[in-house]
């Protein structure tokens, strides 16, 4: 284990995490010692280049650090210097329930999770049937992405607290596709939308999504976005 001190926050690089398929590769920002709850975060689809890394994992973990939660990353199966071969989904859900364990075992406490796009498909499949995930962040919820299709049928009866946050202008998660999926997902829930933002987050200019000029992140509003429900939804962590 080695740790490294950013300011007042403490990463610290996890040895012990493994998954059905070996080692994981993993990160934890150390949370405050009086945290009420922990936290994971899941990253987009490897295949896309997608990593713990990833801009928008690493701004949901910012937002959940920032209420003072210990976040664990970590790179799938295959990924960076995790073991194992990608498994399309399958066998990822076997390492985020690694993740779910490694989590109980540091800290006891229920847990929060986050996902972005095949983060947030894989995670939540995993982690709607766990009782210690007590609320589940899906950001840009894919529908469809490069032959790759997505089906929501188990969020029928998925009864933790959900928050959707996508951009309007997502073309793997359409607007209307991804509201006819959070309209069958079981109550509690709650849809945001980033106006003008693609999959990633990116304000656009122009009509034509192929064809339009990157203008800015959005990437403050996702964060805020996320920081906001979860205070709402977990009243220990309104005081924060």
């Amino acid at each position: 284990m080695t740790q490294t001190h950013i300011g007042s926050a403490i990463l610290r690089t996890v040895d012990d995490l493994r998954g059905p398929a070996g080692h994981l590769e993993a990160l934890l920002n150390v949370g405050a010692a009086e945290a009420p709850y922990a936290a994971l975060v899941c990253h987009p689809h490897p295949l896309g280049g997608g990593t713990l890394h990833n801009k928008v994992v690493y701004r949901a973990m910012k937002a959940l650090h920032g209420l003072g939660l210990p976040v664990l990353r970590f790179n799938f199966r295959g990924t960076g210097l995790s073991a194992g071969e990608h498994d399309d989904g399958h066998g990822e859900q076997g390492d985020v329930r690694a993740a779910l364990d490694w989590l109980e075992r540091e800290y006891q406490l229920p847990i929060l999770f986050a996902g972005f796009s095949f983060g947030a498909y894989v995670g939540m499949r995993a982690c709607c049937s766990d009782a210690r995930v007590r609320g589940l962040i899906a950001l840009g919820l894919p529908v469809r992405a490069e032959g790759r299709e997505y089906e929501y049928g188990f969020l029928r009866d998925c009864t933790q607290p959900k928050l959707f946050i996508s951009g309007a202008r997502d073309p793997f998660g359409p607007v209307a596709e991804v509201e006819a999926a959070v309209s069958a997902a079981a109550d509690p829930k709650e849809l945001v939308w980033i106006t003008d933002a693609d999959h990633f987050f990116v304000s656009q200019t122009g009509t034509d999504i192929r064809s339009a000029k990157l203008s800015g992140s959005k990437l403050d509003e996702v964060q805020e976005a996320i920081r906001s429900w979860t205070i709402r939804c977990f009243p220990p962590l309104s005081h924060r």
